[in-house]
């Protein structure tokens, strides 16, 4: 049996310890005792080290806890050591996590139905069909306010069946761990936390999305969110030296670009599309009938697909004519047919290609396709628009 000292003291960094137990490859070692947290209640595992032998993974087995590491150890009394900026993190979003779980309740009725803490950001799942931005901002204002007032957080252990104020039931009969606090909450619960509330400042409430019919809110809090501020503020910052202007001004700056972006992009559009036009009669106006159609055969020096499909439903417009393009030293191949030239795109393509190895397939009017072989794509534009 493992004794979890994090149980008492989250604020733990090194501790003597006893190996008891170990895999054949000395790398899953098993403690008397440790102040390495297992991945246990939504919570990731703590890291850090055993005899200088770097611990990758904690794991709970129930009356055991299993140290994984990136070296054997061999000896017997080891001194462990805890990644304490990394458990500092978590007991600042776990803590946080509760203060914000408890104040949703009370204030929405959203009980939260999951919890999840990411390696960036937290999100809490709320049995509540919807939060609008305005409930959001209220609740981070008053959950940095109730931070500020660095209520104590506290961890007894208490009998199940007697243990009264918890905001869920509890997980199990017998003695559990309480975590308090004080005048805001009590949840039964394994993991670390912080002695007051003023260290998970700030609470940051990162956003809101629909999942599964429930809302889902993210957050941050203490260092990361400050983390986060920082970083907003350099880019805002960035982006005011852009455009010369105050920080406060740049929302109605980037929306007016934008709003320029998408006029120019339409109009890049409609320009575009000209220019096909264009091209497609001066390719139908120097191309001689034959057997009452005009084939069209071209083979572009580089581009995209998307661009030779505009050139070939443009020139099976202008009627009477078949069309058949290619991308040079690419296997695709296009074919099109005016809508009274008496040819179906697809099966041709189709018909033409079975015979090289390829595959296409498309509408009577344009079809699209790939050559096994892109030397062979000349003759496959040549196949497609023979007679017959």
């Amino acid at each position: 049996m493992t004794e979890r000292l994090y149980y008492h003291d989250a604020y733990l960094r090194e501790f003597p310890a006893t190996v008891v137990d170990a895999g054949a490859d000395g790398r899953r070692v098993v403690l008397d005792r440790t102040a390495l947290y297992p991945t246990s209640g939504g919570q990731p595992h703590d890291t850090g080290s055993l005899g200088g032998r770097r611990v990758v993974d904690v794991v709970d087995e129930g009356e055991r806890i299993v140290h994984v590491l990136d070296a054997p150890l061999e000896a017997v009394v080891v001194e462990g050591r805890v990644d304490w900026p990394r458990r500092y993190d978590h007991m600042q979003q776990h803590t946080g996590q509760h203060l914000l779980s408890a104040l949703l309740e009370e204030r929405l009725g959203a009980a939260t139905a999951s919890v999840h803490f990411g390696a960036q950001v937290s999100t809490v799942e709320l049995e509540l069909a919807a939060l609008d931005p305005a409930a959001l901002a209220a609740i981070e204002w008053e959950a940095n306010a109730l931070a500020r007032e660095a209520r104590p957080v506290t961890v007894t252990f208490e009998a199940g069946a007697t243990a009264t104020g918890l905001r869920k039931p509890p997980p199990r009969e017998g003695t559990i761990r309480v975590v308090t606090i004080a005048g805001l909450d009590r949840s039964a619960c394994g993991g670390t936390h912080v002695r007051s509330t003023a260290e998970v400042l700030p609470v940051l409430l990162d956003g809101v999305e629909r999942i599964r019919g429930r809302v889902r809110v993210a957050f941050r809090c203490g260092d990361r969110a400050l983390a986060r501020a920082r970083r907003d503020h350099d880019a805002l910052a960035a982006l005011a030296g852009a455009f010369s202007a105050a920080p406060d001004d740049v929302p109605a700056l980037v929306e007016r670009q934008a709003a320029q972006l998408r006029e120019l992009e339409g109009t890049v559009r409609r320009l575009a599309g000209e220019v096909v036009a264009i091209r497609a009669r001066d390719l139908v106006g120097a191309t001689t009938p034959v057997a009452g159609l005009r084939r069209i055969h071209l083979v572009v020096p580089e581009g995209e697909a998307e661009s030779l499909r505009l050139v070939a439903q443009a020139c099976a417009r202008e009627g009477r004519v078949l069309f058949a393009g290619g991308i040079a030293g690419t296997p695709t191949v296009v074919l099109a047919a005016s809508a009274d030239a008496g040819v179906d795109a697809a099966r041709r393509l189709q018909a033409v290609l079975a015979r090289v190895g390829g595959k296409g397939g498309g509408t009577p009017q344009l079809a699209q396709g790939r050559v096994a072989d892109p030397a062979r794509v000349d003759a496959v534009l040549q196949a497609l628009l023979a007679e017959g």
